[in-house]
């Protein structure tokens, strides 16, 4: 069994308590409000704008041994430029405010979430960090399109205000097969373990940041 292969098998309960947060399955089944899809969109920037940085301080702490994974991390940094202001037009053209939305602070589990993955990144194994990139990017795959067409059509908006999921949701097909090409690179089981531990933890913060979401009307 490859290694992404194992790491799909061995985080499949994690990953099924965030599918099964109401506020996903709320949006798959078009009962979702517009102020909670500006929630969203507010947390999803919170965390996305971290990702550039944490790239670049993951590649900046790998060890000589994975040198090659630095021009995945620069090809990865490259991708993912810009993404956090997709989401500022999305919640323009949602009709919210997104001077607001980026005054605001993060709500506790998406700072939880970015907390944790600079721990990863800074004080464990950085390498580790692709294991938020698993979760995110498989995520994304699973649900974004499906989810934006039922949002976009539920909510009347135009498909302007649907950017960060449809772009991200194409974009992370692509990513994952890249991604599993990475994985199964890694060697040293300290490697595979850190990505484990770290796409397990982030499951659990992402699901709970989506539960957290259920306070919004």
């Amino acid at each position: 069994m490859s290694f992404h292969e194992f790491l799909k098998n061995t985080t499949q309960g994690d990953r099924q308590f965030l599918v099964s947060a109401p506020a996903i399955q709320q949006a798959l089944t078009g009962q979702i409000s517009r102020s909670r899809y500006l929630a969203y969109l507010t947390q999803a920037w919170h965390h996305v704008r971290e990702t550039v940085p944490l790239m670049m301080g993951a590649g900046a702490r790998l060890p000589h041994r994975l040198d090659w994974l630095r021009a995945e991390m620069i090809h990865y940094v490259e991708e993912e430029v810009g993404h956090d202001e997709w989401i500022l037009s999305d919640i323009h053209h949602a009709g919210g405010d997104a001077v607001a939305a980026t005054a605001s602070p993060p709500n506790v589990t998406t700072g939880a979430m970015i907390a944790q993955a600079w721990d990863v990144v800074s004080r464990r194994n950085p390498v580790g960090f692709f294991g938020m990139v698993y979760v995110l990017e498989g995520t994304s795959v699973a649900l974004a399109l499906q989810a934006a067409d039922r949002i976009q059509s539920t909510l009347a908006l135009p498909a302007t205000a649907m950017t960060y999921l449809r772009s991200h949701g194409t974009l992370d097909q692509e990513h994952i097969h890249h991604l599993a090409g990475i994985l199964d690179r890694l060697e040293l089981q300290e490697d595979r373990d850190a990505v484990v531990d770290c796409a397990r933890s982030i499951f659990w913060l992402y699901g709970s940041m989506f539960r957290e979401l259920e306070q919004v009307p």
